[in-house]
Formats: structure tokens, C-alpha cells, sequence
């Protein structure tokens, strides 16, 4: 480890540290360069862009579509269970017994 340790700090003493001319040639290269390539970029990476948000849009849009139908077929789902229980409810429910006027329990 300690020898690549040794060769990253050979190249920070030897290439990048002090040099302030290979920076300035960068820098202007940049400078010069930069009203050339920045409108040809823009005219690459917008349309690629706008593609991008429209696919984005479009993927949205359907997932809002297909939650919306898991929405419903959850509320008939349950429209049916809430159904059900109540049918089985009502058929569980014990009738009431027919009272016979004459009936010796209720006299007393």
C-alpha cells in the first residue's frame, strides 16, 4: 500500500503541483473553445433532454393510469367483501320465535 501511496504523491510533486502553465494553457484552450462547443452541446443534449422529461412525462402518466385501475378493482373487491359479509350476517341472524298466546312460560 505504501507504494501506491509513493506514486500518487510523485505525480502530484512531479506533474500537477506548480505547474501554472499547463493551467493557463488549459484554462484559454477552455476560454477559446468554450463559445464553439457550448451551442453545439446545447444542440445535442437539449433535444436528448426533452426526450428524456417527455419519456419521464409519458412513464408518469401511465403509472397514474394503472394505479388508478388498481384503485378501482381494490374498491370492487371490497364493494363485494363488504356485500358478502352483510348477506352472511343476515342469513346467520336467528329468527324470532313465533309467541303463542297460550303459552304457559310467558303467563308466569
Amino acid at each position: 500500500m505504501k507504494e501506491g501511496r509513493c506514486f500518487f504523491m510523485g505525480i502530484f510533486n512531479s506533474g500537477l503541483k506548480g505547474n501554472i502553465f499547463g493551467g493557463l494553457a488549459i484554462g484559454i484552450g477552455a476560454a477559446i473553445l468554450a463559445p464553439v462547443v457550448v451551442p453545439v452541446l446545447a444542440t445535442i443534449v437539449k433535444p436528448l433532454a426533452k426526450g428524456a422529461i417527455r419519456g419521464g412525462f409519458i412513464l408518469f402518466e401511465k403509472g397514474k393510469e394503472i394505479a388508478a385501475e388498481a384503485q378501482e378493482a381494490v374498491e370492487d373487491l371490497v364493494a363485494e367483501v363488504k356485500s358478502e359479509l352483510a348477506e352472511a350476517h343476515k342469513s346467520e341472524m336467528i329468527p324470532a320465535p313465533d309467541i303463542k298466546k297460550d303459552d304457559p312460560e310467558l303467563k308466569s
